[in-house]
């Protein structure tokens, strides 16, 4: 199982250009799977629902199971929030990982940048950006793909994706 980040501005289209990047690496026989960092007050759960009447009398963790999917919902009640390893821990095994958000963990991450968003790049001052995919040239050592280029995008990705345990092994060195 591999691991490769994205990280760019809200805006520069880094869920569109996922929507776009999972089927084609399906479409290779992969297994792909996704950690999105949230904002702090995001909910699954339906208010009224019996889940979340569960969630809100207390429990710690509720487990939702369909014939589809299911989903474990676990409150942290004010403890803190996971780091992405312990997150990774808890995912079925996958070719490939792509984790959105959790920009201060050491993780390789593709920088994706779009000129009509009006924000700098990331890359200089953030040393796990080892590739970019952007709408625009830019000037830098890094391997560069368009945006609207998903094979190249796909192939950065896998290019750069770092196994879990190197993950697992600076994250602990780094506690």
């Amino acid at each position: 199982m591999k691991v490769i980040g994205l990280a760019g501005w809200s805006g520069a289209g880094k869920t569109t250009l996922l929507s776009r990047v999972i089927p084609y690496l399906l479409g290779r026989g992969l297994r792909v799977s996704v950690i999105k960092h949230a904002h702090h007050e995001f909910d699954v759960d339906v208010p009224g629902k019996d889940s979340w009447v569960h969630r809100q009398s207390g429990a710690t963790e509720v487990l939702v199971s369909s014939t589809r999917r299911w989903a474990l919902m676990h409150e942290l009640r004010g403890a803190s929030e996971p780091r992405l390893p312990e997150l990774l821990a808890k995912l079925a095994p996958v070719d490939l990982v792509v984790v959105e958000g959790f920009k201060r963990e050491p993780v390789n991450k593709i920088e994706v940048h779009r000129a009509a968003n009006g924000k700098p790049l990331l890359f200089p001052g953030d040393a796990s950006v080892v590739g970019i995919a952007s709408d625009v040239a830019v000037e830098t050592s890094l391997p560069i793909a368009h945006l609207d280029d998903i094979e190249e995008v796909a192939a950065l990705m896998l290019r750069f994706a770092v196994a879990v345990d190197d993950v697992l092994a600076v994250a602990s060195a780094g506690s």
